[in-house]
């Protein structure tokens, strides 16, 4: 039996644009990407620290080390440029792989870039 765990997050990221007129996505630098091993149009969820709001989209790659956390279309509406948010992804494991599984944790500063 599969059952789905948590793969990798992208802590406490600072957004840094809403763009309402665009095909709905997230923009994610494609150096944060890489470090929380998170895929272009792979579905995330979107935890926003500030007003509360989850809701799920896919990714879009932005260009690397620029700090770009843009939020794309319908979910533009959901946050402004400089609130908090997680960025979460999850996997499917067989029970066998998820005892011995470990999640990314991609903590970064307020410019979005890795601290740890």
């Amino acid at each position: 039996m599969l059952q789905e765990f948590l793969f990798s997050k992208i802590h406490r990221a600072t957004v840094t644009d809403a763009n309402l007129n665009y095909v709905g996505s997230i923009t994610i630098d494609e150096a944060l990407m890489n470090a929380a091993k998170i895929k272009e149009w792979q579905k995330v969820d979107i935890l926003d620290i500030n007003n509360g709001e989850r809701f799920q989209t896919y990714v879009i790659k932005g260009e690397s080390n620029s700090g770009c956390i843009c939020l794309n279309g319908a979910a533009a509406r959901k946050v402004q440029p400089g609130d908090k948010v997680i960025i979460i992804s999850y996997a499917y494991f067989e029970r066998a792989e998820a005892e011995s599984h470990t999640p990314t944790i991609v903590m970064v500063d307020d410019k979005n870039k890795i601290i740890h």
